[in-house]
């Protein structure tokens, strides 16, 4: 039915959020909303089809460790969180996947706790006529009957000292260096967790001091970012870097730990602040050049807030954050304790 639309599906999940998506001609909208809203309340497998596919999601986590980064960061989640489900990725532990063919029921009552109208938002981007659009999420939509269960997450225990961890990747690789600080759940009120995401790129990004001298002048390592993630819960601000020598991860974490010292001394400079802070909001504006791409950029906001004011309200407060409230936010998050260091080396050969 996609195909002969000439419509573009998918879908993904990640920590907080399942999206399925699709890029349609507005004239396919009803069929949309009809074949859409049928999968959503009706969705019926049987115990073959889920054993199949659950067999493919084991392969797919056994092709991902192929990747060092997907290696690094399951480690990092799974030390730096003692209780909240942010402990595992989105795919899960190996044993729970290997497990998976045998959770045919479970899945059932997944999909009956969670796939219900107050857990789920509906996000159209377009041309399409409004009006015409609310009748049909009338016509399809109306009858689904609630009953989302909330699953019960534990909170995570304040983390009160470093912790540090040595992987090793089975193949070839540079070392990654990972550190990730403790922060708060994303709210676009929130000044200091905004002013976070600025000393992300202030910090750390490709105009930063700190990228000059380590990639560009030094060329100790093959590149440097942090990014402060935005959750319905607390989860991390990371830095990540890959290392170009082994012998040179102690020097690279000093000079990322100096970095991190400046900024919790000393506020930036005002007017690369404001450099910042446009670039962000002009990027974000710049990023919403398709329908697709609106949807895509306000899938996130929507699934933690539920409804698209919280983007207006971060874009507020982004522009008003001030240089002493970035260092603000470097004391506040960038606290050795709180932080989790990973070090990924590939195998000796």
């Amino acid at each position: 039915i996609v195909t002969e639309m000439g419509a573009s599906a998918n879908a993904y999940t990640t920590d907080d959020y399942t999206c399925y998506y699709m890029v349609v001609a507005s004239e396919n909208l009803e069929r949309v909303m009809e074949i859409e809203s049928d999968r959503f309340q009706n969705l019926s497998y049987d115990e073959t089809a889920f054993k199949t596919e659950a067999g493919a999601v084991y392969g797919e986590y056994r092709k991902g460790r192929v990747n060092p980064f997907s290696v690094l960061f399951e480690e990092l989640l799974n030390t730096a969180f003692d209780k909240h489900t942010y402990k595992h990725t989105t795919i899960g532990f190996e044993e729970d996947i290997k497990n998976m063919p045998n959770m045919y029921d479970y899945s059932l009552s997944f999909f009956k706790r969670y796939y219900r109208p107050e857990n789920a938002v509906l996000i159209l981007a377009g041309d399409f006529d409004v009006e015409q659009a609310r009748r049909l999420i009338a016509k399809y939509y109306g009858s689904w009957q609630p009953g989302y269960v909330p699953p019960k997450i534990t909170p995570e225990p304040e983390q009160t000292g470093e912790r540090v961890k040595e992987v090793t990747y089975h193949g070839r690789t540079l070392p990654i260096l990972a550190i990730a600080y403790k922060n708060d759940a994303f709210d676009p009120t929130n000044r200091l967790f905004v002013a976070a995401d600025v000393l992300a790129e202030l910090a750390f990004g490709q105009n930063s001091d700190l990228y000059k001298q380590l990639v560009i002048r030094e060329q100790k390592v093959q590149f440097v970012q942090a990014e402060n993630s935005w959750n319905r819960d607390p989860s991390l601000f990371a830095i990540y870097t890959m290392v170009k020598k082994e012998e040179d991860i102690p020097y690279v974490q000093q000079q990322i730990d100096k970095t991190v010292a400046r900024f919790r001394s000393q506020p930036p400079d005002p007017d690369v602040l404001e450099k910042i802070k446009k670039h962000s909001y002009y990027g974000f504006l710049m990023s919403l050049d398709t329908p697709g791409n609106v949807a895509a950029n306000l899938a996130r906001i929507v699934a933690l807030t539920g409804g698209i004011e919280a983007v207006d309200q971060y874009y507020r407060t982004l522009r008003s954050i001030t240089p002493e409230e970035v260092q603000q936010a470097a004391e506040k998050y960038l606290q050795k304790k709180h932080r989790t260091v990973i070090i990924l080396k590939g195998e000796k050969q």
